[in-house]
């Protein structure tokens, strides 16, 4: 169960999983690839109660398809609920997938849906019934940040949640970025609510994603970590806004300041950015 990239991995729980050799970082770690996306994404995000009263189609991105748990693991959830959902997931590569439809049995999340993960490695889209919802499920295989800041972005589909999953900031600065999150702002309807969860809960990442335009709070907690994160481009969609109290931490954390350049890095915040993150409306 090892490939020149990949291998599976027992956790510590019996659950399985799957680690990447060349970023020496386990997908899902610690509870495992379904409870973490139950957690993170499809409860934090409220999935169900939102796509259960949309009118219209519900677009969800999938950042970081991985071994396509986390998309599985939200189609599962909602397949009950009579709306129609377009899925796009982004990476780079689809090898990790190839490897965990390898590995499908002691992975266990492929379960009703191996069909439909095996056709979207070679074609990269599929159209099915999901219960009782119909779904478009695609991939966009692209360097993310790239994509963003170029002109093909203006033609993706306005999200209404991201399950934002990319490996950690130290792995890959790039997708942690100030100019990132700034460009992913932009892409957002403001009229249509979009919530984004990620698993980090690092300040850095939280002070991108504010300077970047998002409403930031305090996420659930997930395996080991106390708290995740949760993003949004309206209020109403954060149960536990950062606060002041979060900004004097802030203030005093080593490891604070964005990354401007995708070059890992930690630092305090600059006057500028400290001067920034007391003028969002969120602390005001």
């Amino acid at each position: 169960m090892t490939s020149i990239g990949y291998k599976i991995v027992r956790l510590a729980n019996g659950v399985h999983s799957v680690h990447s050799l060349a970023h020496r970082e386990t997908f899902h770690p610690v509870i495992g690839p379904v409870a973490e996306a139950e957690a993170l994404y499809v409860k934090q995000l409220r999935l169900a109660e939102r796509i259960r009263r949309h009118a219209g189609e519900f677009v969800i991105w999938d950042v970081g398809l991985g071994a396509a748990a986390n998309a599985l693991t939200v189609l599962r959830a909602t397949r009950d609920l009579a709306c129609s959902i377009q899925l796009v997931s982004f990476d780079n590569t689809v090898e990790p997938l190839a490897f965990a439809l390898q590995n499908a049995e002691p992975l266990a999340y492929f379960s009703g849906y191996l069909h439909c993960a095996q056709h979207l490695v070679p074609h990269g889209r599929i159209a099915f019934d999901n219960g009782a919802q119909p779904v478009e499920w695609k991939v966009v295989l692209a360097d993310f940040p790239s994509l963003l800041s170029g002109p093909g972005a203006a033609a993706l589909p306005r999200p209404d949640a991201i399950l934002f999953d990319p490996f950690s900031p130290a792995n890959n600065p790039a997708m942690w970025t100030l100019p990132l999150f700034t460009n992913l702002f932009r892409l957002l309807d403001c009229a249509r609510p979009c919530a984004l969860a990620t698993y980090s809960r690092s300040t850095m990442t939280r002070v991108a994603l504010l300077l970047g335009g998002f409403y930031v709070g305090a996420g659930r907690s997930s395996g080991e970590k106390e708290e995740t994160t949760i993003a949004a481009n309206t209020l109403e969609l954060i149960d536990e806004p950062l606060d002041r109290k979060w900004l004097q931490r802030a203030h005093r954390s080593t490891s604070a300041e964005p990354l401007h350049k995708p070059v890992y890095r930690q630092a305090r915040l600059s006057t500028e950015t400290r001067e920034k993150l007391h003028e969002h409306p969120q602390f005001k």
